[in-house]
């Protein structure tokens, strides 16, 4: 995507270290390292006692004496035992202070703890309810445990681009239909239309082309998507517009002035309604993340599954990266560009997120980063694209992404697919 925004440089950047030591010493001193600095962990637990009681004397406050239902939550990366901990401590904390935790139907009040976090902080935070209506919100936070001064670098990806489509109109998306040991039918969505290609004889040849009708006239910056559905072929969303395919062959393409929101996942439900004379979603997010309507206006988001949770990236237009985990909004400076992707592999943590860099748009490149906690680590070297990257969507199963960019000798827009492989 292009835009005036876009080219925002951030201003931390994540540090990467490289061991220099020759021959078998380089191979084998990560490992000890990595050892040894997790039977330094493992020897001194973490103490919750203090964030426990803190927590529980705002809980005490708020509901007074009497009987109460607690559950704890866990969105941050704190592992089971320690979460359990913590459930386990608050709950003697609120006893000493002469609130009984029981049974939901036996309480007088409920209390939902978050256990969530940041980059600097865990952050607990406590929902409390008492009655019809009454409502009200108490939250601590603790500094997280120091990590090791010595970063070990991951073992680096690689990131595949394998060409699929050309053309001089400008190219929304494009979206496999079938493929065998390679993609053999595509649809290609550019502002007038869904053409379909077949690869027969050793070419791509046309088989239809769909044009979308729209009563107003496309926003400069033109943004689109295609997700392909079961029951019929294609769904197409564009600015202000829904178009929907039919089932059967011939295809025809219906299409109608729309403000539904576009899905950002085909893995984890979530959508965001776009602004339709724009090139940015607005923020607000059907049906949410846990109790997260809305954030900040975004260009494109990532989603992260991790056990307890789903931790979600966007791309903000205000130049941040947010990080959303159903709880907390949080915000840092990536030197990141507007375009962001998330795939499963099976390489590394298994999902990677795909950004594009912060730069000019004479030259563009995706890099895959991993999230080990809020933080992102680089895991691929950038792959170099010959000019700016004009959209990045992960595909429906996942595991890839189709990228666009506008070649900067030719002008013609270039469609790719992106596949993460493990290794170099």
């Amino acid at each position: 995507m292009i835009s005036p925004q876009r080219n925002a440089v951030y201003n931390s950047l994540i540090a990467e270290m490289r061991p220099s030591l020759p021959g078998s010493s380089r191979r084998s001193l990560p490992c000890v390292l990595a050892l040894w600095f997790s039977m330094i962990s493992a020897s001194f637990p973490a103490d919750w006692a203090a964030p426990e009681q803190e927590l529980a004397r705002k809980i005490a406050a708020a509901t007074g004496p009497g009987t109460v239902a607690v559950e704890v939550v866990n969105r941050s990366s704190l592992g089971k035992k320690d979460a359990d901990e913590i459930s386990r401590g608050l709950r003697t904390q609120l006893e000493a202070l002469g609130v009984r935790t029981v049974k939901p139907e036996q309480a007088a009040a409920t209390v939902q703890v978050s256990l969530s976090e940041n980059l600097q902080s865990y952050v607990w935070l406590a929902e409390i309810h008492q009655g019809a209506g009454d409502f009200s919100v108490v939250m601590i936070s603790t500094p997280r445990l120091d990590a090791p001064a010595f970063v070990i670098q991951a073992a680096p990806l690689t990131i595949r681009k394998i060409p699929l489509w050309v053309q001089e109109e400008r190219i929304l998306d494009v979206a496999v239909l079938e493929e065998a040991t390679a993609p053999s039918h595509i649809a290609v969505l550019d502002p007038e239309k869904v053409a379909l290609y077949r690869f027969n004889n050793g070419r791509w040849q046309q088989e239809q082309a769909l044009s979308i009708a729209h009563a107003r006239s496309w926003p400069r910056d033109m943004r689109g998507r295609l997700v392909m559905r079961q029951d019929h072929l294609l769904d197409v969303y564009l600015p202000g517009v829904f178009c929907q395919s039919s089932g059967s062959v011939p295809l025809s393409l219906s299409c109608r002035e729309s403000d539904d929101p576009w899905p950002l996942s085909s893995l984890v439900p979530l959508a965001g309604f776009f602004a339709p004379t724009r090139n940015f979603f607005t923020g607000v997010l059907s049906p949410g993340i846990g109790k997260q309507t809305s954030t900040a206006k975004f260009y494109s988001a990532a989603p992260l599954p991790r056990p307890n949770y789903t931790l979600w990236v966007f791309a903000g237009v205000d130049g941040q990266a947010h990080l959303l985990d159903g709880v907390s909004d949080q915000t840092a400076r990536l030197n990141w560009g507007s375009d962001l992707a998330s795939v499963k592999s099976s390489c590394g943590s298994g999902w990677q997120v795909l950004a594009t860099r912060a730069g000019d748009d004479s030259g563009d490149a995706v890099r895959a980063y991993e999230f080990p906690d809020r933080e992102p680590v680089p895991v691929s070297e950038p792959l170099e694209f010959g000019g700016g990257v004009t959209a990045l969507w992960t595909e429906g199963k996942g595991s890839t992404a189709i990228a666009v960019s506008r070649n900067a000798e030719t002008g013609n827009y270039e469609a790719f697919r992106l596949a993460v492989a493990c290794g170099q």
